[in-house]
């Protein structure tokens, strides 16, 4: 039987890697299917219903509509790109991903999350004029000033092209096992034995310029939504506009608290929360907004929840 790689091991640009999941947990995280299963299935129903809901009655083709349309499609391509794999290896254990896909994959992570934080943006910009200048409303923003949006969204996912391209460039590995569910860039990363610290300034810049301008946007635009709804003069005003933008915050925190809480333990307790904790806090964080969006938007969205009823009743009615 032929012995397993020292740690000195050098494999040069491995043609695929293998992805272990938790291996910490062994047989045990295939109970974890029961878990991220569901949490893909509720995705896949609830954006595709969102999806379909909006193109189904013209009077949501609207900016603010449209922009959720947006965020469903995009949460629909993220949870797909980790999911079918994720289930597969947590099933059936350690499975081969060929090179290509792999910088496929993590170029897709990367870009729809990318596109993902942008949506947030525009929709809480979105929130913030019609709260604020409601009469001003519909000339401020338009179909057109959304495809505009659409344009910058796109413009976004390319700025993450060079990410997977970098790590493309390495040509020498010390293993071809990587300790994660999917290509996840720090986990590869830390496989490379080059200087990986071109990578590694470039992925600090796309987050800082990506992320951070956009919470920074958010956080100003519900600021400023905030110091409008205190200066309303009667309550039945303060709740007509907080349920207007309500669901808005609800699916911004659904999105980055769980990021939040995943880069704080990554970046604080590497030493101390455990290695599969960080790994289930990765994937958790790709997958449960994506099943929480349409649920957020289903249950406080009038016009949808509405939409969605009546069409089921109709259906129900056809039997």
């Amino acid at each position: 039987m032929a012995e397993a790689p020292q740690s000195n091991s050098t494999f040069s640009r491995p043609t695929f890697f293998i992805l272990t999941g938790i291996p910490e947990l062994g047989v045990a995280q295939a109970w974890l299917t029961l878990v991220f299963g569901p949490m893909y299935l509720l995705s896949l129903l609830g954006n595709g219903a969102l999806l379909a809901v909006v193109e189904i009655d013209s009077t949501l083709h609207k900016p603010m509509f449209l922009l959720l349309a947006t965020l469903a499609a995009t949460d629909l391509g993220l949870a797909t790109s980790i999911a079918p794999g994720l289930l597969a290896v947590l099933w059936l254990g350690p499975q081969p991903v060929p090179n290509v896909a792999c910088l496929v994959q993590m170029f897709f992570v990367h870009a729809l999350m990318a596109v993902e934080s942008g949506v947030l943006l525009a929709m809480a910009c979105d929130r913030a004029v019609a709260v604020g200048r409601p009469r001003h409303y519909p000339v401020l923003v338009t179909k057109a000033h959304v495809g505009y949006a659409a344009l910058a969204l796109a413009l976004k996912a390319v700025a993450v092209v060079p990410f997977p391209l970098l790590v493309a460039r390495f040509g020498h590995f010390r293993a071809k096992t990587i300790d994660h569910a999917y290509c996840a860039h720090m986990a590869v990363v830390e496989l490379v034995r080059d200087n990986t610290r071109a990578s590694n300034l470039y992925g600090l810049a796309l987050s800082l310029a990506v992320s951070g301008v956009d919470s920074l946007g958010i956080k100003g635009s519900y600021g400023l939504i905030a110091h409008t709804v205190l200066r309303l003069p009667t309550r039945e005003a303060h709740a007509k506009a907080f349920g207007t933008w309500s669901s808005h915050i609800c699916v911004i925190l659904a999105f980055h608290m769980p990021g939040l809480f995943s880069y704080l333990t990554r970046l604080f307790g590497r030493h101390t929360v455990p290695k599969p904790m960080h790994i289930l806090l990765s994937n958790n964080y790709l997958l449960l907004p994506s099943a929480l969006n349409p649920l957020i938007y289903g249950a406080r969205t009038k016009q949808i929840s509405d939409q969605l009823l009546e069409t089921f009743a109709f259906r129900k009615s056809q039997f």
